[in-house]
């Protein structure tokens, strides 16, 4: 297993780009009422990215029909088993199916010598190459830099050592007004510069061409963030201010506030306060406790503050708009 820093690798940048969540786990410490623990998918374009990997993940990329070959990178928040107990298996399995292309983990100091362990005992050999990249919980972070996405960890406050992770894209490509660009004698390159919203500049660093004037309707970058396990935390609105979508725990009911603060978990309505004064687009709840068989009542305290709030639904793709 090799460690690597932040990386750059190359993606596409056309306007039909997706960039989606898909559940695969919603539930907190067991799985419980149909419910399995912690992991998404983030798909963005060509790309694939696991988000936590709970006990029992492979089960649920067969069940929604995932293709988990097109998994390069894996984030792990942080070494509470349901958040990456599934990880092993899955590593496992992509030796057995003779994956050959590389692998990209993200996660915790510590995470990096579990898996050593379990593959010097096993006596494995992996047939493909995996790369570590250890997070840190000392201020927001790059990871990882595509062409047109950047992904970043920064930390919460949980029991251990726990970080969320943005998804945030660089830019979007404009719509041009075409009777001002045909017949004008733009370069292509020109032209493409103010589709991603950038002034044209001459060599003598004045501005040839002023992409206000040529942008039909600003489009703005799509961003996603995943809080898994915190405390309310109010320093969290600065670091996901105006996000299209939020994910953000819900372990507890107000009901239970006391056994919140206590593990350090946050509760739906205060997931919905963090997401109302982050003036976010959309939030998503999630990491359910096993006390609860109906999710109901946690979703109409959360949109009681905030309304543009949905479960997590296992099986769901969410679109980042």
């Amino acid at each position: 297993m090799k460690s690597t820093t932040g990386r750059t690798t190359k993606s596409n940048t056309a306007t039909t780009l997706e960039f989606q969540v898909t559940i695969l786990g919603s539930n907190s410490a067991a799985p419980a009422h149909g419910r399995n623990q912690t992991s998404q998918i983030v798909t963005y374009g060509r790309h694939q990215f696991m988000v936590d990997c709970g006990e029992g993940t492979q089960h649920q990329l067969r069940r929604f029909h995932v293709k988990s070959s097109k998994i390069d990178h894996v984030f792990i928040s942080h070494l509470h088993g349901d958040h990456y107990l599934g990880l092993m298996g899955m590593i496992s399995t992509f030796h057995l199916n003779n994956r050959k292309s590389p692998l990209h983990i993200f996660g915790p100091p510590g995470l990096d010598e579990i898996i050593t362990q379990h593959l010097k005992y096993s006596h494995t050999q992996l047939k493909f190459p995996l790369f570590f990249t250890r997070t840190t919980t000392e201020g927001k972070n790059l990871l990882l830099e595509l062409e047109n996405l950047r992904i970043y960890s920064f930390p919460l406050k949980h029991r251990i050592p726990c970080t969320a992770f943005t998804f945030e894209e660089k830019y979007r490509q404009q719509k041009l007004i075409k009777e001002k660009i045909v017949g004008g004698g733009m370069a292509v390159e020109e032209i493409q510069s103010l589709l991603q919203g950038r002034d044209v500049i001459n060599t003598d660093g004045s501005i040839k061409y002023r992409a206000s004037e040529y942008i039909k309707e600003p489009v703005l970058p799509r961003k996603y963030a995943f809080c898994s396990d915190t405390v309310f935390d109010p320093s969290l609105v600065s670091l996901v201010n105006g996000v299209d979508l939020l994910y953000h725990e819900s372990t507890f009911m107000e009901a239970d506030k006391d056994r919140a603060k206590l593990t350090l978990h946050s509760t739906a309505e205060e997931a919905a306060t963090i997401a109302k004064n982050a003036q976010v687009k959309e939030l998503l709840l999630g990491h359910f406790s096993v006390r609860y068989i109906d999710l109901y009542p946690l979703l109409w305290e959360a949109k009681a503050v905030f309304e543009a709030t949905h479960l997590s639904e296992e099986g769901k793709t969410y679109a980042i708009k």
